[in-house]
């Protein structure tokens, strides 16, 4: 099984859940001191380090995953760069269009790409990580929200071109605290407000565990009859209507 930005937030909680439920797990991240700090932190985690939108690096990481393990039941797409662009449209560069539209979505075509055949031997999965972004924006998303979009319907073609070997889905994550579970240079402790939670209709903001519970069902055999669905994790806020009063 083989978690791509595995080092940190919601690919580190997915991947810990993973390993506690018996899978072997590689975490492929372009951040050589979070790995660091994963694989101390889970000893059970082989790491790579990897950035996913270079297909010479992405074929190098799915080759010592699996020299390693032999096989490649799973893989979860999760890598990404996330937020707004800090600028209005007309400042945001080519360049900076490209990098993030290179990791989010790039990066799952180029890892699913290599995986496939070792996925189709083992009649595996696959499990994207998409956004709320993808259906829903704040302004200066254009870059993440088209990536994290382009995400959602590289799932359902991927889902039907592996198809029957390979099941391939997607979870839409929403606000997730990963502070917790970021490198101890960029943790934050500073308590959520009541406002925070109470937006949401479910009363409280997501944890990265939420996630990696809903990613595990998906890689699991009781979810064999799913394939190429996007399942939003948002505490219900998509279908919250909201307007100033």
């Amino acid at each position: 099984m083989l978690v791509t930005g595995g080092a940190q937030g919601i690919g580190r909680a997915t991947a810990a859940r993973l390993a506690a439920d018996g899978w072997r797990v590689a975490i492929a991240d372009n951040d050589a001191e979070a790995l660091t700090e994963a694989r101390a932190a889970h000893g059970a985690l082989l790491a790579l380090h990897c950035d996913v939108s270079d297909e010479d690096a992405v074929a190098r990481g799915v080759g010592d995953a699996l020299a390693a393990f032999g096989r490649l039941d799973a893989l979860v797409n999760n890598a990404g760069i996330t937020g707004a662009t800090g600028g209005p449209l007309d400042a945001l560069t080519l360049a900076e269009w490209n990098r993030r539209i290179g990791t989010n979505l790039t990066g799952v075509f180029l890892m699913a790409k290599h995986c496939a055949p070792a996925l189709r031997a083992a009649q595996g999965a696959i499990v994207n990580v998409a956004s709320t972004r993808a259906l829903q924006s704040e302004p200066h998303t254009e870059a993440y929200s088209a990536a994290k979009g382009g995400v959602v319907a590289l799932t359902h073609a991927l889902a039907m071109s592996l198809a029957p070997a390979v099941r391939v889905n997607c979870v839409s994550p929403g606000w997730i605290d990963v502070r917790a579970w970021r490198k101890r240079a960029r943790r934050d402790a500073t308590p959520l407000s009541a406002q925070d939670h109470a937006q949401h209709p479910v009363g409280r903001v997501g944890k990265p565990e939420d996630v990696a519970a809903l990613v595990a069902w998906l890689l699991s055999d009781e979810a064999g009859f799913v394939t190429g669905q996007n399942f939003v994790i948002d505490g219900g806020m998509t279908r919250k209507m909201i307007y100033v009063e």
